[in-house]
């Protein structure tokens, strides 16, 4: 009988030398860090005064603009902008909205009047619709939205508008830190290894077997229950266990990364990848090629 023996091994340690004096380049800091002495700075998200000196009052990256000093957080909840994708939960259905969980501090708001009504209609929402709301969303569906407008309180208003968004089907759900999604201009990719994924601004990645040609009188509410192959569940299931030795890494996400770390993980099985030693290899190799696609 094969027994799978694991034996440690003497990590080497990794010093970062943080300058606390002049701010040239992005440094991390931590809380009590001294940023500057300079009168002539202003105080930014993340930081405080103390005897005249600028204070880091969280650990993350400082950002300069011109005068303006602040610390983005490494691990924070999610600050959403108009135009951001967010994938979220539906937690309760209320009049003429759904609240959505977003990992954001306040549940975001999806208006009725800010979805695709099924079969594409223009038309105004009546009590009708307000009454067969659970038919199109209820607790526990997930979705994929835009951020339309921000409240004054920070709470976020979503739309599914667009055909691209709105209610997802089979799939699996990863909840990373909202700090490691790279912007760009689109967050829904095609990989080339037979699986799709939606990399939320909020840190939610919905993975998913790429679909076939969808119907577009569902308006974004068509959900297939078909049987998913047991290849696309083993792609799945690598780009899950990718995207948690990413994060576990604190390597930017984005469709090159993913595509980069699934190819460096292929020598191993999928149960090996979130073995310590072997996470540390695939990420080393994913950091190599993409600085060797930059270079």
């Amino acid at each position: 009988m094969a027994v799978d023996m694991r034996l440690p091994t003497i990590r080497k340690q990794v010093s970062l030398s943080i300058s606390s004096s002049v701010l040239d380049g992005k440094d991390l800091v931590v809380p009590g860090d001294v940023l500057t002495s300079d009168s002539g700075f202003m105080r930014g998200h993340g930081t405080y005064m103390d005897d005249d000196k600028l204070t880091a009052s969280v650990a993350g990256e400082v950002e300069r603009v011109n005068k303006l000093i602040c610390v983005r957080p490494l691990k924070t909840r999610f600050n959403g902008e108009v135009g951001d994708v967010v994938v979220g939960r539906i937690t309760e259905v209320q009049q003429k909205r759904w609240k959505v969980e977003t990992n954001s501090r306040l549940d975001s708001v999806l208006l009725l009047s800010s979805v695709n009504l099924p079969g594409g209609e223009l038309r105004r929402r009546s009590a009708e619709d307000e009454l067969t709301m659970r038919d199109y969303l209820q607790e526990g569906d997930l979705i994929s939205a835009e951020v339309q407008s921000v409240f004054s309180d920070g709470a976020l208003s979503l739309h599914t508008r667009s055909l691209k968004y709105g209610k997802l089907g089979q799939g699996v759900l990863v909840q990373l830190s909202p700090s490691l999604i790279k912007r760009q201009k689109t967050h829904f990719h095609n990989l080339p290894c037979g699986a799709s994924l939606i990399l939320g601004n909020n840190g939610f990645v919905w993975l998913y077997p790429t679909p076939g040609q969808q119907a577009e009188e569902a308006g974004g509410y068509h959900t297939s229950l078909e049987p998913v192959s047991l290849s696309d569940r083993e792609v799945i299931s690598r780009l899950r266990n990718c995207l948690l030795a990413l994060g576990a890494h604190m390597v930017l996400l984005y469709d090159t990364s993913v595509l980069y770390c699934y190819e460096s993980s292929l020598p191993h099985q999928i149960k090996d990848i979130l073995k310590p030693e072997v996470m540390e290899e695939i990420v080393m190799v994913t950091r190599q090629k993409l600085v060797e696609q930059e270079g």
